[in-house]
Parts: C-alpha cells; structure tokens; sequence
C-alpha cells in the first residue's frame, strides 16, 4: 500500500503568496509606515506560502508491504525491513485546550535489537516508554487512519498495535456491581455511552464536550435505592475523562 503527501498544505501555500503579494503592493501604495508594514507582513505571508511549497514538493514515498516499510522522508530514505522493527504503535494524543484541532495521529517505531536505523528516536512508546521515532504524522497523508491502520495489521501482524483500539476496549469492558445506594444505572450507561462514541470520534470539540460532561456527573449524578456503587463508578469516569483529553494548556504530550 502506498501512502499520498496531503495536497492541504500545498493549497494553502498558493493562497499564501498572492495575498503576501497584494500585502506588499498595498504598502507601496500609501505613506513610509504603510509602505513598511506592507513590506515586513506581505514579506511574512510570501515566506511563509513559500516554504509551504517547498514542504510539499519535497520527495516523500512511504510504502508498506511484506518487505518491511520503504519511507523517504526529512529523516530517512531506505526500506526498513520488518526484522529491524521491533513494534509499531499508531498513537493518537488527547486534545489539548491550546489547540484548536485533534492532534494527528502519529505511528511510532521501535527499532529491533542490533537494527542499523541511526536517527534519533525522540519520543516514547505509550504502551512501554520504550525510546522510538516518530515514523509519520497521519495528517500528512491523503489516506485515512483506519485505512492506514488495517494495511499496517495486514503485513506487519504481531508487530503493530493501534493504540486507540486498546484504548477504546478498555472503557467498552465496563461493568459495575450494583449497591443499595448507588448512582443511577440509566444516567450512568448513558454518560459512558457518550463518552465511548466521544473516543472514537476526531472531532475536537465533541470531545472536550463530552471531558467536561464526565467530570461535572463526578460531582453530579443522581443516587437511588439500587445503583452502581459509586467508588467504581468515579474510578472509571476519572479514567474515561483522562482519556478524552487533558486542559493543562501548553504542556507537550510526549509519544
């Protein structure tokens, strides 16, 4: 299977330049501050479309098939042989209140004991802290995630794991025992409900939307004469809203 560059970014460039262009020739048009400013902010805007286009003629190949992956890339240009990976991980990393999109999702690789792969592995796998090298950012690719997804299971079988199945097989199993005092079955099943379709989803705000309505039931929900114990109950939500994201703005999800 072969993966296509995104053309978004390439698109964007091309509005970029003309509107830096028409930036600059307003400026010259008017008194010395507006000539100024013209020059610096169109200059900006023109520099800015300018490197969007070099970013998307840049040469990318990234193959998958039962050699191994052929990636030419920034950072590699080689066929990496599935006997010099010891794992891939398809991540996706919680939304983040300082964004205004859900992050990409990432694939991460680590290396096989004795591989010759020499680049820096800059990030951490989420299901070890191994150190491994972010191999791609899904967002950069034409293809969508699950797509990508199944054609890495198909050929690299026991050595992929998507991270996000994992993830939403954790909160699928819920089960809660029931107590003489508990919280409400029905507001319960129906806020975890949300909170898995929430989880599968990349719509950022449908996520936090759903983060927020998690942790005001953990002070909320309605208690009745036979429900689901409560401490249970709280440790999963907490876990759920973990899940679906984090606020604390400006901090770096690690890989």
């Amino acid at each position: 299977m072969d993966l296509h560059r995104s053309r978004i970014g390439c698109v964007i460039a091309f509005v970029l330049l003309p509107f830096g262009l028409c930036m600059v020739l307003f400026g010259l048009g008017g008194s010395t501050l507006r000539l100024i400013g013209g020059l610096i902010l169109g200059g900006l805007v023109m520099l800015a479309g300018v490197a969007g286009v070099v970013e998307a003629v840049r040469p990318f190949r990234f193959h998958i098939s039962l050699e191994g992956l052929t990636v030419r890339t920034a950072e590699l240009n080689r066929l990496l042989p599935w006997a010099e990976i010891d794992h891939l991980v398809l991540y996706q990393p919680p939304p983040v209140l300082a964004g205004k999109r859900m992050p990409s999702p990432l694939l991460l690789l680590v290396p096989a004991p004795g591989s010759t792969l020499d680049v820096p592995l800059t990030h951490r796998s989420p299901l070890d802290d191994r150190p491994c090298l972010l191999l791609l950012e899904l967002h950069d690719v034409r293809e969508k995630t699950d797509q990508v997804a199944d054609a890495l299971a198909r050929y690299g079988g026991s050595r992929f794991t998507d991270h996000r199945q994992l993830v939403r097989q954790r909160f699928d199993s819920a089960r809660f025992p029931v107590e003489a005092r508990g919280y409400d079955r029905a507001a319960v099943d129906a806020l975890v409900q949300k909170g898995r379709e929430a989880l599968r989803s990349e719509d950022f705000l449908g996520r936090l939307g759903a983060k927020a309505e998690v942790e005001l039931a953990l002070v909320e929900l309605p208690l009745v004469a036979h429900g689901y114990d409560r401490v249970r109950v709280d440790a999963f939500l907490r876990d759920l809203s973990a899940a679906l994201g984090r606020f604390e703005e400006g901090e770096e999800e690690s890989g």
